[in-house]
């Protein structure tokens, strides 16, 4: 069977040409969409087993995401008593001895080529509202990736009730379809984010690490106080600079000063130029009239 529903209306002969994303299907919005709503009137009910499922977060101001590996609270047993967050991935694998798996809740469907040929079951997992556990996990300030989770029967009677099209109806199915509280998680490795491993080390508990907060000794507070009330007080901007001596004064020092008054204007300008000119000329240059 196929995760990701196919509707049995599908005209297409690959069902690869689906345009829209089935693999889930959001249980505000199951009666409301011809794909879901189609099989679920039909009694197509299913439940989808799985050990757990993962969930990503991405811390702020970061790229990094943390999975963490979520499922049914499980029964401790000689073996999975000693296993703890340290133990190595081949001790974790002990656990799986009795593991109770998650019964999600489902809806399928057969669809049939058009032009002949074997008949394809395909399947989509209900969703839900996350439930207070998982939003609990904000405390390390990281934000959950995905809003919702899996909409899980927890016990016997949820998951017989929920196959039984025959004597339980679809509006009294959609009862079992809740939140709930009944999960437990933990951090793993980031080896999980690669979806070709397939190792127990995607299953074994890690360690987080969590920044401290710098807190400054005795010596050291006492130093910031020192530097807070001994340090030179700052020159008040506000307050003219009076040149240094050795500060030459470029516009006395270096620039020669015109012994004519300053005028204003382009033509006074040229008028004192042509005159100094005139009376700093060569005497041999100047005609004998003179």
């Amino acid at each position: 069977m196929r995760w990701g529903l196919v509707p049995s209306w599908f005209k297409e002969d690959d069902p690869s040409k689906l345009q829209f994303n089935t693999s889930n299907c959001r249980s505000d919005t199951i009666m409301e969409k011809r794909s879901f709503k189609v099989p679920l009137g039909k009694g197509r009910r299913c439940v989808v087993l799985a050990d757990g499922f993962y969930e990503w977060q991405r811390c702020q101001n970061t790229s990094h995401r943390q999975p963490y590996f979520i499922y049914f609270p499980q029964i401790k047993t000689e073996k999975s008593s000693s296993i703890g967050a340290a133990s190595s991935p081949e001790d974790w694998e002990k656990v799986w001895d009795n593991w109770r798996l998650l019964t999600m809740a489902g809806i399928f469907d057969c669809w049939e080529p058009p032009q002949g040929g074997d008949c394809l079951y395909s399947y989509t997992i209900i969703t839900v509202d996350s439930c207070k556990g998982l939003n609990d996990i904000h405390h390390r300030q990281v934000i959950l990736l995905i809003p919702g989770m899996p909409a899980i029967l927890d016990g016997e009677e949820a998951v017989s009730k929920w196959l039984d099209f025959g004597e339980v109806s679809t509006q009294e199915a959609l009862t079992l379809i809740q939140t709930s509280e009944n999960i437990t998680f933990h951090p793993v490795s980031t080896v999980v984010n690669n979806s070709r491993n397939n190792t127990p080390e995607c299953l074994a508990p890690v360690g987080l690490e969590v920044k401290k907060e710098f807190k400054a000794s005795g010596s050291s507070q006492m130093m910031l106080q020192w530097l807070a009330t001994k340090s030179p007080k700052k020159e008040d901007p506000k307050t003219p600079q009076k040149a240094e001596p050795d500060v030459p004064q470029w516009s006395s020092q270096f620039l020669r000063k015109s012994p004519f008054p300053t005028k204003r204007g382009g033509a006074g300008c040229l008028e004192r130029w042509l005159k100094q000119e005139k009376e700093e000329e060569p005497v041999a240059k100047r005609p004998h009239n003179q």
